[in-house]
């Protein structure tokens, strides 16, 4: 097959795994590996131990020999180093303390403190609820550096309190 070929092989898999409801993390995982597998194939690799087999060995013998021929192929060596690599990041240890910091601000209500005192200091502002809205948001982003968490969290919030107060 053509490189083209493949890469429409894979967009095609694709689409069918995840239309017959397979998790998308999972389904690009198995087929990263499937076509890996695929690209770094070498027949000649996984049946090298065959000549060297006498007449009288048993099926053990060339049952381990295909094995061995099997996974000897190069992308589960990738598959290990790039797994150790990402175990190594860093960068990787913030993330069970973002877990934390989020669980602590939602606890707390932090949040949802913020927002309430913001509204009440702006209350003779026109617009009072977006402008505490806006303000929160831009804290609670530069706190977390996500923001998209926060445009989620801020809807959840701030949307009753909107639609409580008639805005449309």
């Amino acid at each position: 097959m053509t490189d083209p070929q493949i890469a429409l092989a894979m967009l095609g898999l694709f689409i069918m795994l995840v239309f017959l409801g397979f998790p998308i993390a999972y389904t690009l995982m198995a087929m990263g590996i499937g076509f890996g597998y695929y690209a770094y194939f070498d027949a000649a690799r996984m049946w090298r131990g065959y000549n060297r087999l006498p007449e009288d060995s048993g099926w053990w013998d060339s049952f381990s020999l295909w094995i061995d021929g099997f996974f000897n192929n190069r992308i589960f060596d990738l598959f290990v180093n790039q797994t150790y690599s990402v175990m190594s990041n860093d960068v990787l240890t913030a993330i069970p303390l973002f877990l934390f910091m989020g669980y602590i601000v939602e606890r707390a209500n932090i949040v949802d403190r913020l927002f309430n005192t913001l509204n009440v200091a702006a209350k003779n502002l026109p617009g009072s609820m977006g402008v505490a809205a806006l303000v929160t948001c831009a804290l609670f982003a530069t706190a977390t550096g996500i923001v998209g968490a926060v445009v989620t969290l801020m809807g959840l919030l701030a949307l009753p309190a909107m639609l409580k107060a008639r805005y449309n």
